[in-house]
């Protein structure tokens, strides 16, 4: 059993959980998804299953795309609905203003990782420190919003859609789109509707893949369009070797099929960029 099944994740569940689901439904314990989504989050989570677990690193690095809506008035430790109130204040906000900043944040910038985030620092993860009461100092990632736009204007809340790069935190976006705009709010709604290819009009519900209602897609499937090159038996035997091979492509990296499977992906050997080498192995 060697593919991907795009789950639409429930909120108020894990990540994890949902992996451990299916991966009792299906009868495995080769699975794993390809970004997690906050438990307050619903929407597109990937899971690869069997040889196609090999592609959670390439895939993880996708652009995603999200609807995220914003409270307005309150300020909270987690920077979303579900965390302890810090602050609360009444706020008036101009819906020209809103759309200025949120247009301003189109680009590249310097995001601070949320207190409450998984990332790990000296072997700890941050929020272990959060629940602690143990101050760090936050690492910064350089992250990148491709496109933003306003959804909805309420008097207390706003929603937006967003793609964004790998390593963006929307908790974090909206923290600082409310710090440019001189008000608080925190996110109290994250749906990802989009990871690379992967759109949530695809996906299927847990119940869905209990009932067997569900398509797994191919490792062919998922990469044919990606860099992909058909090719004969002389290389094809040098591949499944896994040795080196020119890189007469001018990629970063190459998706081999042959006989109409994806065998391998090579990517630029850094020793020598005329050469490549084998990044993931599907024979």
């Amino acid at each position: 059993m060697d593919g991907i099944i795009i789950v639409n994740k429930p909120k108020a569940m894990t990540s994890r959980g949902v992996v451990n689901d299916v991966g009792k439904i299906l009868k495995t314990k080769k699975i794993g998804h390809t970004g997690t989504l906050d438990p307050l989050a619903t929407g597109v989570l990937v899971l690869c299953i069997g040889k196609a677990t090999k592609l959670v690193e390439v895939l993880t690095s996708n652009d995603k795309e999200y609807i995220a809506t914003v409270k307005l008035g309150i300020l909270t430790d987690t920077l979303d609905i579900e965390g302890k109130i810090l602050k609360k204040k009444n706020e008036k906000l101009d819906k020209n203003k809103l759309i200025e900043v949120l247009n301003s944040f189109i680009g590249t910038y310097n995001q601070e990782v949320p207190v409450y985030s998984a990332v790990k620092i000296k072997g700890k993860k941050l929020y272990e420190y959060a629940r602690c009461g143990i101050k760090v100092e936050l690492p910064i990632k350089k992250v990148t919003i491709k496109n933003i736009e306003l959804l909805e204007y309420l008097e207390d809340s706003y929603t937006f859609k967003v793609t964004v790069t790998k390593g963006t935190y929307i908790r974090s976006l909206i923290r600082d789109i409310n710090q440019k705009l001189n008000i608080i709010g925190v996110m109290s709604d994250l749906k990802r509707i989009k990871q690379g290819i992967f759109d949530i009009k695809d996906s299927y519900l847990l119940e869905d893949i209990k009932n067997g209602n569900y398509k797994m897609l191919s490792i062919t499937d998922v990469l044919k369009d990606e860099n992909s090159v058909i090719i004969e038996e002389k290389l094809y035997n040098i591949i499944k070797n896994g040795g080196l091979i020119d890189n007469i492509y001018n990629k970063n990296y190459v998706v081999f099929i042959y006989k109409d499977e994806v065998i391998a992906i090579y990517k630029k050997y850094d020793k020598d960029n005329t050469k490549m080498k084998p990044y993931k192995m599907f024979i």
